[in-house]
């Protein structure tokens, strides 16, 4: 049996738009080069010749199948880049994104509000969801945060790895939100974007408990009383998303899996002690999928979507056709189309 997937995070869509990065936006950034991402330790390089349908990305509609399936493309924005240039960066992956789906509207549905997601499923189409990974172009002008959701954006976070013009991420623990953050957060509600907090550090997750006034999400963090890695949400911050309605997505990056992945490869036991864990916590219609798909080295067992048939096999046998459902898709379906726009 096949269980529809919503997975909330991959970084496709901008890998596929470095590949034709404008010289102009890549210097402004600090990029090694046109067409290459900024140098960061844990952001690998696109695949040569690329597309949504085919080719070397680790999610593709070939490598999906028939499976059911929404996917989160993000825009992810790298901290080189100022707050201008973000925006210049959204208006280039979004644009990519666009081309991309029409080239292939046989297999893809862009979809602009969370109603569209479950009739693009039942067409056979994957449903193409548009959300930013590091929103700092909103500290360029506010009112890009509605022009972002007219244009189809369902969700954001405010930040990456570091400081940043509206939060900082886990290599700043000390900052919390800046007053421009506050006010992106503000009107993000107004525009039910859903807020990520997937990145943030604990200061400025504290801070957006106090602040937000609607359910919110971890797109794509796991467990850190399982793998300590700062990046992962505590028990306490699991408990915070849970008690508000929010969903957690499963993160398939090894270092957010295990303490060592050089040490040895994690296996699907090991992201199994996450969802393990969670449901001790009672988190049974907070799981979800958050693959970090084309943005991380992903565990062996889940290494693309094309493993997904024999991981939810996996899934099933372990944990049960109920939580299998819940977690690949049903989930996070449940929570877009009750708080989303």
């Amino acid at each position: 049996m096949s269980y529809p997937v919503f997975d909330l995070h991959c970084d496709t869509a901008t890998m596929l738009a470095f590949q034709n990065m404008p010289a102009e936006l890549a210097a402004s950034a600090g990029m090694l080069g046109q067409g290459e991402p900024p140098a960061a330790p844990d952001l690998p390089k696109p695949p040569v010749a690329a597309d949504l349908a085919a080719g070397g990305f680790q999610l593709t509609a070939n490598k999906i199948g028939a499976t059911p399936w929404a996917q989160c493309f993000a825009c992810f924005i790298p901290d080189s880049f100022e707050p201008a240039g973000a925006a210049a960066l959204w208006e280039h992956v979004s644009c990519c994104l666009d081309r991309e789906l029409a080239r292939h509207g046989d297999r893809f549905s862009g979809v602009r509000s969370a109603a569209g997601i479950r009739p693009a499923l039942a067409e056979g189409r994957i449903a193409a969801v548009r959300t930013i990974e590091n929103a700092r172009l909103f500290a360029h002008d506010i009112e890009l945060v509605h022009a972002c959701a007219e244009r189809g954006l369902l969700m954001a976070s405010l930040s990456w790895n570091a400081p940043g013009p509206l939060a900082s991420g886990h290599d700043a623990p000390e900052r919390g939100l800046t007053a421009t953050g506050r006010e992106a957060l503000r009107r993000m509600e107004e525009e039910r974007v859903i807020l990520d907090v997937s990145h943030l550090n604990d200061v400025c997750f504290d801070e957006v408990a106090r602040l937000a006034e609607r359910p919110f999400v971890a797109s794509h963090s796991n467990a850190r009383a399982v793998c300590g890695h700062k990046r992962n949400l505590t028990d306490a911050q699991f408990a915070e998303i849970r008690d508000r309605g929010g969903i957690v997505g499963l993160n398939y990056a090894d270092l957010f899996v295990v303490d060592d992945p050089a040490a040895m490869p994690p296996t699907f036991d090991d992201l199994s002690r996450h969802i393990e864990h969670w449901l001790d916590l009672g988190g049974e219609r907070v799981l979800a999928l958050g693959s970090d798909f084309d943005g991380c080295d992903p565990v062996p067992d889940i290494a693309s979507a094309d493993k997904m048939p024999a991981f939810q096999e996996h899934l099933e046998q372990r944990f049960g056709a109920e939580v299998t459902e819940a977690l690949c898709g049903g989930n996070a379906l449940a929570f877009f189309e009750r708080f989303g726009r």
